[in-house]
Formats: C-alpha cells, structure tokens, sequence
C-alpha cells in the first residue's frame, strides 16, 4: 500500500514493484521549471517564424521555391554540432529561420516536384493541434477523440468506396499500407504463418502492373516472399494493366507449382497516372480466388468527384484500397489510410499481440475501442485529424471541387514531356540523338534548382530517356503559375 502525494512531496511509502526512490532524480514539485516559460517564449517565436518564413513567404510567388546550397555550405551554415551545453534562445531562432530558409518550400505555386504539395490551413491547423497534443493512437484510454475520430474519417472513405461496412487503419504512408495489405491477404490464405513464419509455406506469387509503385516489391522482401515472386504483368500504351496478360500470367505461375494470393492493381501511377481496369481485373480474382489491392495512393481522391470516379470502377469489388489524402487532397503528410472490405476483424487478428499493460480486458469501457492490436506499430502518430478538419470544414463537396479543378487533361493530372531545345530540333534521325535528349531535363532541372525559382521531376522510363513529369494540382495553383511554368522550362533550356 501506498501513501498519498502530500503537500507535492513523494512518500516515502514506496510499492515495491517500482523502482526504489532515487532522491537525486526527483525535483521538489512544488518548484516550477524555468526552463518551462523560456519553452513558451521559444515555442511562441517559433510560429511568428513558420508563419511568416513558410506560410506566407513559402506561398508567395515572388519568392523563391528554394534557397540551394551545396551539402558542405550547408551544413556550415546550420551549424549542425550538437554540443555539451546549449545554445542561448536569440541564436537558437536564428537556426529556426535557417531550417525554414534553406528547406524546399512544397506549398509554393510552383513546386511541382512530387505527389504532394500546397497547403489546407485547416489540415495544417489539425497538425498543429495534435502535435501539442501529443498522444499515441492505440486505446481509448489515452486518445479517446481520435480513436472516434479515425473511426468516422475511415467510415466516410469505406462509403465512397461503396462498401457500407468495413474495417481499417490509418498507416504511416502507403508503401506501408501496400504491405499490410499483402500481410493480411498471406495470413487469411495461411493463417499458421503467424506462429510458425514462413516455415513450410508454398512458394507464393504476387502480380502488378510493371508500371506500379515500387513498393509492391519492397514488401515482397520485406515480408519474405521474394522479389523474384513479383509477377510484372503487362501495359498498354496508356500504362494500364491488360487483364487478358493477367490471366496468362496467373496460369503459368499456378502451372508452376505457385501459389498466386494477390493482385495489386494501381489507381493512379506515379509517373503517367493510368488507372488499371478495376472491373476486368475483379472479374479475374473472383475466378481465381485471389485477394484483390487496390493501390490509390495517388488517384484515390477522384472518388469524391462525380465527374472522374468511374476512373475506379469496380473498387468496390476490392478487398483492400490504400489511399493517402495527403496527396491530391492536401491534407498534409502524412496521412494515408488502408481500407479493407473485411469484417470478421482480419487486421486485428493477423497483427494482435495482446500485450497486457496496453490492451487489458477488463477495463471499464468498450474495449474494442483499442485499436492498437490492429496495427504493427505500437506507437502511432495522428493522422486522422488533419482530413477529419479539413472534411469537416468544406464538406465533400468542396473537396470532390478540389480535385475536379486539379485535372488538366480527362485521364488525370499527371503530364509527361519532352523539352527539345533549339540544338537539336531537327535532329532526330542523328545516332547520338537520345543520348543528347537524355541530358536535357536533368540539366534544366538543376539550372532551376540553382536559380530557385520552380521544381519539377523528371525520370527515365523503359525505352524512354528522361523526360520532365509535371503534377499540378495544388489549390494554389493559377493559370499565370503554369505560363510561368512553360516559359521558364524555355528560358532555362533554350541555350543547351
């Protein structure tokens, strides 16, 4: 038995499953911290920094994307050193701005560089708020807003992928949740995977897109299946799957002595966008009785438009869809969500481990409640609340109006080009002509970086060299924003 904290003294009555008292450690509590109002102080300068260094000039067209430094001059100029004793708080802002000046500003009008980028304030409100928060999202006991949280923003996606119920978890992005899915589908076709490993397993095949995410092989070797068992199937000329070489490829492995489990189709490539044909594809899992992924990372978000989701026709048909509003929504990373048709508590299942000290079964609320056995993670951040506030503050309609001005063409908003400059138009019949082509994009993209004034990727691709991708999609985004763009892509190339 223990006493009563008195008078903001600890007892000296300890339990003696703790840890003995060690005086030196504890400090009198009724003493406060200086370093507690400094904290303040600090923290308060700090947003006055990231309003006006990151959402206001970082928003500005007239300001530069990027202040490029070279790794060396960089690091000299943050001062990296960690040191012994700290630094004062005038020198210590000074590094925030810094961080602030010399980092990418991704909610600039024209930075076009990845799959994600601009900024919702009342997302970023919700970043903030669960930053200072700062709880873990495993029971209800310790986040018991988000818990209901995550489970109304997971109830609102399962509808527009038209599943009426259903199960699911917000991952840290969605490589992750591409692997969770292959882990879920593995261990409802093999539950004794989970106690006795791979031990014993017939040799398992995966098929994609060979113009899918790359994480669908990392979780192949992640989860021990081997990226020789990643079955490429092929593409049309648009980059979607062809379902008739699905089948061909399903058949040949099962001839093989394979066992196929999952077909992981995309909804949204990273690099052309293409949409694979969800329906043709279903009809094939059904045969074959295979679990059938969706992987809508990126163009997960033309399901709140009426206009583009027929894009993903027959996800409905799938067992499991990744979705990161963080991309075309702008909900801020991360927030990436797998969704699952399953109701039989497959995620729980697959992934409990019922530690005691978290997920006890005799506590006084609903202890389904606890998520946190449906996760591999133990902690895990809040992501929810960032696409709860902003869903809540311009409804689906605003959202569905979002993305249906972030198309540019009616595939999707992804653009890939060439740029010839003046040197060698005209030459394309010269041998060394694609060899000279491939050097231009990188060559222009690393004069912009310089000067600062846009970002934009570029990539090879099978037999083509490199060519500049462009996703505009950003709500901040005008139409003088992508003259700019074409002009600039001239200015900076035309004396190649």
């Amino acid at each position: 038995e223990t006493k009563a904290l008195s008078s903001g003294n600890v007892s000296q009555d300890i339990n003696p499953l703790m840890h003995p008292k060690e005086p030196a450690l504890l400090h009198d509590l009724n003493e406060p911290l200086i370093e507690h109002a400094e904290g303040q102080l600090f923290l308060t300068e700090t947003f006055k920094i990231i309003l006006e260094e990151v959402l206001c000039k970082g928003t500005d067209v007239k300001e530069k994307v990027c202040e490029w430094k070279e790794p060396e001059e960089l690091a000299v100029l943050l001062d990296l050193e960690l040191r012994d004793t700290g630094e004062p708080q005038g020198k210590l802002l000074k590094r925030v701005k810094d961080v602030a000046k010399y980092s990418i500003k991704t909610s600039h009008p024209r930075f076009f560089n990845q799959l994600f980028a601009g900024v919702d304030y009342h997302s970023m409100a919700g970043r903030f708020l669960t930053e200072a928060l700062n709880t873990n999202l495993y029971t209800y006991e310790i986040a018991p807003v988000f818990v209901l949280v995550e489970a109304e923003v997971l109830r609102g996606m399962h509808r527009l992928v038209g599943w009426t119920e259903g199960d699911g978890i917000f991952c840290p992005g969605g490589s992750i949740s591409n692997m969770y899915a292959m882990n879920l589908a593995r261990y409802q076709l093999f539950p004794e995977i989970k106690s006795r490993g791979l031990w014993g397993l017939p040799r398992l095949t995966i098929f994609t897109s060979a113009e899918s995410h790359y994480s669908v092989k990392k979780g192949a070797a992640l989860l021990g299946i081997g990226t020789d068992h990643v079955i490429l199937v092929k593409v049309d000329d648009g980059g979607r799957m062809i379902p008739e070489d699905l089948e061909e490829k399903i058949k040949l492995a099962k001839s093989e002595g394979s066992v196929p489990f999952l077909v992981s189709c995309t909804s949204g490539t990273t690099v052309k966008g293409a949409f694979d044909p969800l329906d043709h594809i279903a009809n094939l899992c059904e045969k074959y009785m295979l679990w059938m992924h969706v992987d809508a990372a990126w163009g997960g978000s033309v399901l709140f438009s009426s206009k583009h989701r027929h894009l993903m026709k027959g996800v409905d048909r799938a067992n499991s869809v990744a979705w990161n509003p963080h991309k075309m929504l702008v909900a801020g990373l991360q927030c990436s969500a797998l969704l699952l048709r399953d109701t039989t508590n497959l995620l729980k299942r697959c992934h409990s481990a019922s530690a005691t000290y978290l997920f006890q079964q005799d506590k006084f609320y609903d202890v389904n409640l606890d998520t946190g056995d449906k996760s591999v993670q133990c902690s895990r951040k809040v992501d929810c609340l960032k696409l709860w506030l902003m869903w809540k503050a311009v409804g689906s309609a605003g959202l569905e109006a979002r993305v249906d001005k972030a198309f540019i063409h009616p595939e999707f908003v992804n653009v890939c080009f060439w740029y010839i400059p003046p040197s060698l138009r005209g030459k394309e019949e010269n041998a060394d002509y694609q060899e000279q082509l491939s050097k231009v994009a990188p060559l222009i993209k690393e004069r912009m970086m310089k000067e600062g004034t846009m970002m934009v990727g570029y990539q090879p691709q099978e037999n083509r060299v490199n060519f500049f991708r462009v996703v505009a999609f950003s709500p901040l985004i005008s139409q003088k924003d992508m003259d700019f763009f074409l002009n600039e892509i001239e200015r900076l190339g035309k004396n190649m």
